[in-house]
């Protein structure tokens, strides 16, 4: 899987899905969404609640959708791969299934004696007047130290690694027409690191769950009403002399006959439900498009 823009172009995928339909023929139906506005926003209410009872202190909610399609979805696949700030573009496919991703976030990446984080959280319009917003807001930037920290705690935990250190707070980034908050968290390999260790400290990734992370992970069992598949994990490289591996945040999946994608938000005490469902869908919004193309389909049901 390609990563971090430094490795082959994402290729067309082979016996993936309609794979023999190779004459196009791509259209993409209506949206289902396995859950209303109204259950989201209930779903942000219900967070709240967890963080008043001094449950937790911030719960990444994840909504999933679905849509039927016909056709070869290669080309749609690619499209999703290319769009702009993704860190990690790129396809996969294998014998009845494929997935693509654009993911603009580094789980963790382990290169020349370093282990290095970069969470994201906090999320407007690419615009300047977004830009001024989202380097204003008390609460952005509350909700992204709070993950900050707790990344920064998932690595500490590790033997073989130095003092961890906040390289970068709360940098400005551009995912295609949205601005992101990302920070750069690393530490120094002093010593022997092991893979399993280092990847049941990271995963799942602090900034799609939330704080402290297994009180988070109940609350989201309880709330989101499908899994989250492919979505939320890690997809990447990992070699002999380096690992890359991605957040598999705006990354669809496509089975026999149906295209799946999810996005979410990170919820604090501070949250608004209606901001927070119109968060989600803004994220999702480019990944539609790009899947819709030429389909002249795509809509919501």
């Amino acid at each position: 899987m390609p990563g971090a823009g430094t490795h082959e172009p994402p290729r067309e995928p082979a016996g993936g899905p309609a794979a023999a339909d190779r004459g196009g023929g791509w259209r993409l139906g209506p949206w289902r969404a396995s859950w209303s506005p109204r259950e989201h926003a209930a779903a942000v209410e219900a967070v709240r609640d967890a963080i008043g009872r001094g449950d937790v202190y911030q719960v990444n909610v994840v909504g999933h959708a679905s849509a039927p399609y016909t056709g070869d979805p290669g080309p749609a696949l690619l499209r999703v791969a290319g769009l702009p700030g993704a860190r990690y573009g790129g396809v996969l496919a294998g014998d009845g299934w494929a997935l693509a991703t654009a993911s603009p976030e580094t789980l963790v990446e382990v290169r020349d004696g370093r282990v290095v984080t970069r969470p994201i959280k906090g999320t407007r319009p690419a615009t300047e007047a977004g830009r001024r917003e989202l380097l204003a807001s008390a609460k952005e930037r509350a909700e992204h130290v709070m993950i900050v920290d707790l990344e920064r705690n998932d690595l500490s935990r590790l033997p073989g690694l130095g003092p961890v250190r906040v390289e970068e707070l709360f940098a400005v980034r551009r995912w295609v027409d949205l601005w992101q908050a990302e920070s750069v968290v690393s530490a120094p390999v002093t010593g022997r690191l092991d893979l399993a260790d280092l990847l049941r400290a990271v995963c799942p990734g602090g900034s799609v769950t939330g704080a402290p992370k297994l009180a988070a992970l109940n609350e989201i069992g309880h709330l989101e009403p499908v899994g989250r598949g492919v979505s939320m994990g890690a997809i990447g490289w990992v070699a002999a002399d380096y690992i890359d591996l991605g957040l598999s945040i705006r990354t669809v999946a496509v089975d026999g006959s149906r295209v799946h994608a999810w996005a979410g938000g990170g919820i604090t005490w501070d949250s608004d439900a209606d901001a927070e469902v119109a968060e989600a869908a803004a994220k999702a919004a480019p990944i539609r498009a790009a899947l819709a193309g030429d389909s002249g389909g795509g809509a919501t049901a």
